[in-house]
């Protein structure tokens, strides 16, 4: 009887290995930490406007759950330190508003969510979730295990930084978000980043052309209207310190989407 006991519990955990060892894990689809590492610290090397800051970067997956938080500098305090919830909360606005069809990034929001503009009061939607952004050692934030990892952090930010995801195959697998400059700066390190992942395979944005989800320069003032009114409804402001031509030129140099 005991024989038949140990070979039926043999059995049941080879079942349960087997489950284990062919379930898909949240975190497949998306970059993992070394992945992401790299391809940030590859994008903030490069010139991206702003004042040169180390930077933070999040990945979510579709569900929003985060996968992997990393950061540039020697250490986590060499950038902002409060940049590391707002990586991951770009990650999950722009995951959260793209769709399979249309990629919405963190930068075409700004105008949208004004007063009178056509999302306004979008930003306080969602709220972050403090017990995933806090938890655990602050030793371990940016980490391969920072405590963020496997939570879903949730929030709505609406100014540079967060982009979808979508594979050679064009499918929407999750988010990127980045920040620790201006958001200007973080818009352009983000888009180098995916560009590096060979994430950048956008169906259409609102941006259009070759650039369809990029940053939107188009604040301006109109006859008869408010002082910073977007044409497009999804501009956003220039970020200095250096010039607005700068700035647009850099945004306009950055990898076309495939």
């Amino acid at each position: 009887m005991k024989y038949r006991r140990s070979i039926a519990a043999m059995v049941l955990a080879g079942v349960l290995t087997a489950g284990t060892a062919f379930a898909a894990g949240p975190c497949d689809d998306v970059p993992a930490y070394a992945a992401l590492q790299g391809a940030l610290a590859a994008a903030r090397a490069q010139a991206n406007g702003g004042f040169n800051l180390d930077m933070w970067g999040t990945v979510v997956n579709r569900d929003g759950i985060v996968c992997a938080v990393a950061f540039t500098g020697g250490d986590r305090g060499d950038q902002w330190p409060g940049s590391r919830v707002i990586s991951a909360q770009k990650a999950n606005t722009a995951n959260a508003f793209s769709l399979p069809g249309l990629a919405l990034s963190t930068a075409n929001l700004y105008s949208a969510v004004q007063p009178g503009g056509s999302l306004f009061g979008l930003q306080l939607s969602n709220p972050v979730n403090t017990v995933v952004a806090y938890a655990g050692d602050p030793a371990k934030y940016g980490a391969v295990d920072d405590p963020m990892v496997l939570g879903k952090i949730g929030g709505v930010n609406v100014f540079g930084g967060g982009l979808a995801l979508y594979n050679a195959a064009g499918t929407l697998v999750g988010a990127v978000g980045v920040s620790g400059d201006t958001s200007c700066a973080d818009h352009n390190i983000a888009w180098r980043t995916r560009h590096t992942l060979g994430l950048d395979h956008v169906p259409a944005g609102v941006a259009g052309g070759t650039h369809r989800d990029n940053i939107i320069f188009d604040i301006k003032t109109n006859p008869k209207q408010m002082d910073g009114v977007s044409d497009s409804g999804f501009g956003h402001p220039h970020c200095g310190p250096g010039s607005a031509n700068g700035e647009t030129a850099l945004a306009a140099g950055l990898p076309p989407t495939q």
